[in-house]
C-alpha cells in the first residue's frame, strides 16, 4: 500500500525516475482496488449492461479510473525513464498487439545502473 501511496503523492512527476516494484506494486493495488469498485458498482446496480446480461464497468469504477489516470501516466513515464527511455515511449503502447506486447516488455526491463538523463537510480 506504501507503493500506491507514494505514487499518488507524486502524481505530477513526469521527470523522476521509478523502480519496477514501484510501478507493479502500485498496478496491482489499483487492480485490486478496481475489481472491488466493479463488485461495489454490481451489487448496487450501478453497472453498464453491454451485451444482453453481461455486467460490464459501472459510475464507480469510471470515476475511479478517471481519477486514476494521471498518477498512473506519471508512474509509467518515470517507470520509462528509470530503464532510460522516453516517456513518449508509452505511445508504443497504441500499435496493435505488438505494441502492448513491447510495452510490456519494456516495463519488465531492469533498471540501468548508476544515474542517467533522468536522475539517480532509486534502487
Amino acid at each position: 500500500m506504501n507503493w500506491y501511496l507514494k505514487v499518488l503523492n507524486q502524481y505530477s512527476d513526469f521527470n523522476s525516475r521509478a523502480r519496477r516494484k514501484e510501478y507493479w506494486m502500485f498496478a496491482l493495488v489499483n487492480f485490486i482496488i478496481s475489481m472491488l469498485i466493479v463488485g461495489v458498482d454490481n451489487a448496487l446496480g450501478f453497472s453498464f449492461n453491454y451485451i444482453g446480461n453481461v455486467s460490464g464497468t459501472g459510475v464507480f469504477n469510471l470515476l475511479y479510473n478517471l481519477l486514476i489516470l494521471i498518477p498512473s501516466l506519471a508512474v509509467a513515464v518515470r517507470r520509462l525513464h528509470d530503464i532510460g527511455k522516453s516517456g513518449w515511449m508509452l505511445l508504443i503502447g497504441l500499435i496493435p498487439l505488438v505494441g502492448a506486447i513491447w510495452l510490456l516488455i519494456l516495463l519488465l526491463k531492469d533498471s540501468e545502473a548508476g544515474e542517467n538523463k533522468y536522475g539517480p537510480n532509486p534502487k
